[in-house]
């Protein structure tokens, strides 16, 4: 008979490597939300004004493309009617972009304004 061997070999990950596995596995790890009160400020912040700026740079990109769309109508299609009408309209959707903006801050303003003074007074009133 035959004498049987076990062989088993093994390595343990470099440094860099427990790294990247950890930092890995941190991103399946349940969240727990401990913000300190200056994160928990700036996330409020950009909840005001990005839906707001979002909102505004849609409609002027979009104002934008139908201004041009209904410029190529009336210089090389000769649609001068038509390319006047829809070249208005990207007009309409541009200058509308700056109120719509307004709009949205001032709607988010007044649903996280409150919070938002109390944490700064807070964070204001610990820092004196």
């Amino acid at each position: 008979m035959s004498e049987e061997k076990f062989n088993y070999s093994y390595s343990a990950p470099t440094e860099n490597e427990r790294k990247e596995i950890e930092s890995i596995r941190r991103g399946y790890l349940p969240q727990e939300k401990t913000y300190s009160k200056l994160e928990r400020l700036r996330q409020l912040d950009k909840k005001v004004k990005t839906p707001a700026t979002a909102v505004a740079a849609i409609f002027g990109v979009a104002g934008v493309l139908v201004f041009g769309f209904g410029l190529t109508m009336v210089l090389q299609w000769a649609l001068y009617v038509w390319g006047s009408v829809v070249a208005a309209l990207g007009a309409v959707l541009m200058v509308a972009a700056y109120p719509a903006f307004n709009l949205i801050l001032k709607r988010n303003k007044a649903k996280y304004g409150q919070e938002i003074i109390e944490l700064s007074e807070e964070l204001l009133g610990d820092s004196k």
